[in-house]
């Protein structure tokens, strides 16, 4: 896990190419049917161009948007094992179909589906790390797919521009502060995909509940859960809000952030805002995503948890079956 953070900048600089080019059709639609680390890509391009039509699909079988959207659209089967029960029941309810599809995989069942139907796919470097950690590939993979050539071109600069390293001792003071608490995400509306990859790098590498809201919706019903009266004071405890702060924000949006951080401050709550830093906004973007792999990899230390691997899902996978 250490050496996936400190090396990660290096997979900005990987071209992926496209197999079976030629049966990719020109749209501007978009579906990206995937699950856990497999879909967060797709998030990350709608904060960098909320322009893009791009929906992610987290489930089974085909999403349910009007059939127009798919048919004069292009569905995105996305997974890094390649074995991923509900992505492949996508692509095929797609094949079934007759749907324009495309396949992004590293290996697995999804990739020998893509290579005997002739579809177009991309082949995801074997590193053997979790695929939460394999966004820059997924970046780069999808930006192509989806024919976003400034996103694709601003990613590929990351590779020079990124510096893991950097970012390791602010991670470490995070997580000095977060034992023995549970992460709260804040963001704005737009930045949603963010806090929500947050949450899962908290869930997946510190081995810790962490939980996401955004603004404005949590000013409406979430915080008052937090006003800490009569006997609900201890319940809010444990709880550590983080406030994902963007200056690129609307400026309501920022102004409601910073009364909420106030109002849990005077409640006795601990509160920690972190203003996105970068020049443009992918280099925000993956700072910030820098800032959270080290204070979860600090936690894992911390707790005496691995890092890495994800034990409890692959219990799971094997009571599927």
């Amino acid at each position: 896990m250490e050496e996936a953070i400190l090396n990660f900048a290096n997979q900005f600089s990987w071209e992926p190419t496209i197999v079976n080019k030629d049966k990719l059709v020109p749209t501007d639609k978009f579906a990206v049917c995937g699950m856990g680390g497999s879909h967060l890509a797709a998030g990350l391009l709608k904060v960098n161009n909320p322009n893009l039509d791009l929906l992610i699909h987290r489930d089974y079988d085909l999403p349910r948007v009007p059939g127009y959207f798919l048919r004069q659209g292009l569905l995105i089967a996305s997974s890094y094992s390649g074995n991923t029960e509900e992505t492949i029941s996508a692509f095929k309810a797609a094949q079934e179909a007759g749907l324009p599809t495309a396949v992004i995989a590293d290996r697995g069942q999804l990739l020998e589906l893509a290579e005997a139907a002739e579809v177009p796919y991309i082949d995801l470097p074997n590193t053997g790390i979790q695929p939460r950690m394999a966004l820059g590939y997924f970046c780069r993979a999808l930006a192509l797919l989806t024919d976003d050539k400034l996103a694709y071109d601003g990613l590929g600069a990351l590779a020079g521009i990124l510096k893991p390293a950097d970012w390791r001792e602010r991670g470490e003071k995070l997580a000095g502060k977060l034992v023995g608490r549970i992460p709260l995400i804040y963001s704005s509306t737009v930045n949603l995909p963010l806090a929500y990859i947050w949450k899962i790098k908290f869930n997946e590498t510190g081995k810790i509940p962490a939980f996401y809201n955004v603004f404005p919706e949590l000013n409406h019903n979430e915080m008052t859960g937090f006003d800490r009266m009569g006997g609900t004071r201890n319940l809010s405890d444990k709880f550590f809000p983080i406030f994902l702060r963007d200056e690129a924000d609307d400026e309501r949006i920022q102004k409601r952030m910073n009364i909420t951080a106030d109002l849990y401050a005077d409640r006795g709550l601990p509160v920690e805002v972190i203003t996105l830093v970068g020049g443009y906004s992918w280099d925000k973007i993956f700072n910030s995503l820098l800032l959270v792999d080290w204070a979860a990899y600090t936690l894992a230390r911390q707790y005496e948890v691995d890092p890495e691997q994800v034990p409890m899902v692959e219990e799971f996978k094997q009571k599927l079956i």
